[in-house]
């Protein structure tokens, strides 16, 4: 595990990085992966927008900014995703705006079909959902993972799932309407409840 991860470790952007890599490549009329197609493209073309409007409304709480500050040591938040990825496009830019305001943390990005080996170590009930975030240590051993959605979007998923059997097209419209509503705040209480833990523990 430890030489995929570092392995992967040499191949990251910044996340100012794959936000430009992911607007030149839909310039081209492409989407991230090596999988191209009008919806992907269209799925990316969305996320774009939403994440810029993200970028510059995202708010981080109070309690996100006194839960890092219980951050000991310096953490790498290694995060695997894609630019058609809806989840992400609503994830990443919070993760990305409590990483800057911690000088302990060091937020860096992999795709995951480029790294699938990666992606493995951390399946999402068998499945390679994104986007994760590995947490690591100095020595880059994983502290934690969360991902790909917050605890009260995965209850909404598989409540969704039991009674329907599968998401369809309305289910995935209401969990973009939830995002919105929630502006990041329940990314935020997952980091702090994992960052707490993990204080108490080292504790």
């Amino acid at each position: 595990m430890k030489e995929i991860i570092e392995n992967s470790l040499e191949k990251t952007i910044s996340y100012t990085d794959y936000r430009t890599l992911v607007h030149t490549l839909l310039a081209a009329g492409k989407s991230t992966g090596p999988e191209q197609s009008k919806d992907l493209t269209n799925y990316s073309l969305l996320n774009d927008k939403r994440m810029k409007r993200l970028d510059k409304t995202i708010k981080i709480s109070e309690a996100t900014i006194n839960a890092l500050q219980e951050i000991d040591g310096p953490q790498t938040w290694l995060v695997i995703t894609e630019g058609w990825c809806g989840d992400a496009a609503q994830n990443l830019p919070v993760l990305n705006k409590i990483a800057a305001i911690s000088d302990k943390i060091d937020l860096k990005i992999v795709l995951r079909d480029e790294h699938l080996a990666l992606m493995d170590l951390f399946l999402t009930n068998g499945g390679r959902s994104i986007p994760k975030l590995i947490a690591l240590d100095k020595a880059n051993n994983v502290i934690y993972s969360w991902g790909p959605r917050p605890t009260v979007a995965t209850k909404m998923v598989a409540d969704y799932k039991a009674a329907h059997g599968s998401l369809d097209a309305q289910f995935k419209e209401d969990l973009q309407v939830w995002y919105n509503k929630d502006k990041g705040q329940s990314v935020q209480e997952d980091i702090v409840t994992l960052a707490t833990k993990l204080s108490v523990k080292e504790a």
